[in-house]
């Protein structure tokens, strides 16, 4: 399916801003900017949403009426999936790792208030298996409760469409690969070149699409993709797979490999959306030298990645940077999340004043 003949919906505000970090710049000693997709509209806005134009679009031209889709119970994806559907008519359901907590936070709340039906995988009884067990055992749950789920909805007389996790199908990820050409045009307008963008390596849709959509357009920088789960190699490999198979969906004609991408596997922290206080020190920076909120799971880690990346030397002074803000904001309202800030940025820090 060639590029230029695809239709989409538009589910955001576009064009998102482009700005300079004048604080942050200045203490580093190098030109800093953010691309502010955190800012695309709905349900708090964040990065999915160019994926869900296009996944949307080919949603309702199958007269689709669920769109079901999966991730974590913090899942941002699920989110915006559940925001589309409730602007679009449809009606959404989310199937989540782990049993269903005691309570809603973060997420899980904003799910809820747009209708969205949640779903729970129980893995307690085999998450301390060797990893190859399960992994077997978690593919059979996952397919277990989406056969179930699925007839559930067609019981109902709904039609279902599956959205892979974070939207990062090849369709997904053309909303990235328009996006390259964006902030191509941003930046020409604004005079200002970048050489690296700095985002997310995660379900790859966003790096993979702005990887593909910088050569397609000639864009003029390089996105580098901060890991924020651990991956090991054959996952890196698939994930590598998945770019080129975007690139063949969409007729691009590039080729990829794991020497073109520039992958960055050091700033994940502990694990995936797990508390980690030295992703939340670079939160708290940038919150303090900027008044741009990040989240845990994402964008802090790629900030965090980016910082360091300058202070050792990997990127010299004399480049210009961008970090890719992909929202993820209510995250840090779930519980676990709060609960470490709160220990570090409460407890009697503050002063009372009384008559």
């Amino acid at each position: 399916m060639k590029l230029e003949n695809m239709e989409k919906i538009t589910t955001g505000f576009y064009n998102t801003p482009i700005h300079k970090l004048e604080n942050l710049s200045s203490k580093y000693g190098i030109n800093i900017y953010i691309k502010r997709d955190d800012l695309t509209g709905y349900a708090t806005g964040g990065n999915k949403l160019r994926k869900l134009d296009y996944l949307l679009k080919d949603a309702l031209d199958k007269e689709c009426t669920v769109l079901l889709t999966y991730g974590g119970q913090q899942t941002n994806h699920g989110r915006l999936t559940a925001a589309v559907a409730a602007r679009f008519g449809l009606r959404c359901g989310i199937i989540m790792d782990g049993p269903a907590p005691k309570k809603a936070s973060g997420n899980l709340i904003l799910d809820k208030m747009m209708g969205a039906d949640l779903f729970f995988m129980d893995d307690t009884s085999f998450k301390d298996e060797q990893p190859d067990v399960k992994a077997d055992k978690y593919k059979q749950l996952v397919d277990k409760t989406t056969a179930e789920v699925v007839k559930m909805y067609e019981d109902q007389g709904e039609k279902v469409y599956m959205i892979p996790i974070g939207g990062s199908s090849p369709l997904g990820a053309a909303g990235y690969v328009m996006a390259a050409k964006e902030i191509k045009d941003q930046l020409e307008e604004m005079k200002v070149k970048i050489d690296y963008v700095f985002t997310g390596f995660g379900s790859v849709g966003t790096y993979g699409g702005l990887y593909l959509g910088a050569k397609y357009f000639n864009a003029g920088f390089e996105p580098i993709g901060i890991s924020i789960s651990h991956k090991n190699e054959e996952e890196v490999q698939e994930k590598i797979n998945y770019i080129q198979e975007t690139s063949d969906y969409l007729e691009l004609g590039i080729d990829v490999s794991r020497d073109d991408l520039w992958i960055e596997e050091g700033y994940v922290g502990i694990s995936y959306n797990i508390p980690d206080p030295v992703t939340r020190k670079y939160m708290y920076m940038m919150a303090r030298e900027e008044a741009i909120i990040l989240d845990a799971c994402y964008t802090g880690k790629v900030f965090r990645g980016m910082i360091e990346m300058i202070q050792e030397g990997k990127i010299s002074k004399d480049k210009n940077v961008m970090l890719l803000h992909t929202g993820g904001i209510p995250g840090i309202f779930s519980d676990s999340h709060s609960q470490a800030m709160q220990e570090e940025l409460w407890g009697k820090v503050h002063k009372e004043f009384k008559l």
